[in-house]
């Protein structure tokens, strides 16, 4: 019997991608349908208890739209989707989920556990695009890169920024400290190292590696990488450990003047009192990726400082991510039709 897999994926997991590459690995023996989500074009919700999805979080689709979507099909492969306990119970055939991004965080877990059905994901599926551009973060602040664009769009020649008290400095010379060294966080301090600059990580549940170690990268305690980095960039996952994790007090512990990137998440840090560092010069400047709420308001205060650089959470997205993580997806149906263990089970 051909086995039926429903796929939803977006303009950003292109629905045309994950299908070739499932065909690729399992042959065409297959039963698919695919649907074509209109996120990132439309924001994606959070967690709403009134529709069920109180355990669900970072999801893009209308719940009973998905459940008709998928209906008898065994395999269900998405980025997005929702799936909630009462989703489930109306999808007795469902028996594996592949989420092609680093958590499942639009799944709700216990109940996939208590219904029987597989959920595996796709982790480290864009540490690469994360860590370059996290590189290119760093850059945009220490050597002026946003200072001297936007003042050209402006029509202001900032010759002054050649000026020995105003201009950047190179990384060589620089201490930067890493927060996380999971799949990103190791290969930002691989490209890191390039550069010649000092390399402090933090992270209690990890261990340098040899590599890094021989490079020079020193493992080191929270409150020291802080007091003695001229640059933080963050990579942990958020947890409640470390929800809010840059906050007053941190920020209080950071040396004077430095450079603060955020690629990660945004409830890591409390932005609030970022901007209160940002407008006193305690921090000189952040170049901020992820936001506590998304899309930011268009009055946001941070918006209106001169000394921040903001992209909308792009860092993950490339083409590469998006061919990498179908991949991985159908690695995992490839796996389940010959009756393999998973990958990577969540």
């Amino acid at each position: 019997m051909r086995k039926k897999i429903a796929i939803i994926g977006d303009r950003f997991m292109l629905p045309e991608v994950f299908r070739e590459k499932i065909e690729k690995a399992c042959g065409d023996n297959l039963d698919i349908r695919t649907l074509e989500a209109a996120w990132p074009d439309e924001p994606m919700e959070f967690g709403n208890a009134a529709l069920g999805l109180d355990k669900v979080k970072e999801y893009f689709g209308d719940p009973d739209e998905v459940v008709d979507f998928i209906g008898d099909a065994e395999i269900f492969v998405t980025q997005l989707a929702p799936l909630s306990e009462t989703m489930m119970q109306r999808l007795p055939a469902l028996k594996l989920v592949a989420v092609s991004r680093g958590g499942p965080i639009n799944i709700d877990m216990v109940a996939a556990k208590a219904h029987g059905i597989t959920v595996v994901n796709v982790p480290g599926r864009n540490a690469t695009a994360v860590a370059e551009f996290t590189i290119g973060a760093i850059l945009a602040e220490t050597r002026l890169i946003r200072v001297g664009h936007e003042a050209l769009r402006k029509g202001e020649w900032r010759g002054d920024l050649y000026r020995a008290d105003r201009t950047g400095r190179e990384l060589n010379e620089m201490t930067v400290g890493v927060i996380g060294y999971g799949n990103i966080g190791t290969k930002v301090v691989r490209l890191l190292r390039a550069f010649g600059c000092r390399i402090l990580v933090t992270d209690p549940y990890v261990q340098l590696s040899a590599e890094d170690r021989n490079a020079g990268a020193e493992l080191v305690a929270l409150d020291d990488l802080l007091s003695r980095s001229d640059v933080v960039t963050l990579h942990p996952r958020v947890t409640e450990e470390t929800r809010g994790l840059i906050n007053k007090d941190t920020i209080a512990r950071m040396k004077p003047g430095m450079i603060f990137v955020n690629t990660a998440r945004g409830p890591l840090v409390d932005y609030d009192a970022l901007y209160d560092a940002l407008v006193s010069g305690h921090i000189g400047s952040a170049m901020l990726e992820t936001f506590a709420v998304e899309p930011v308001p268009a009055d946001w205060p941070l918006l209106q400082l001169p000394n921040v650089t903001l992209t909308p959470h792009i860092a993950g997205a490339s083409v590469r991510t998006v061919t990498y993580a179908a991949e991985q997806a159908a690695e995992e149906v490839r796996r389940f039709i010959v009756g393999l263990p998973p990958a990577n089970p969540c």
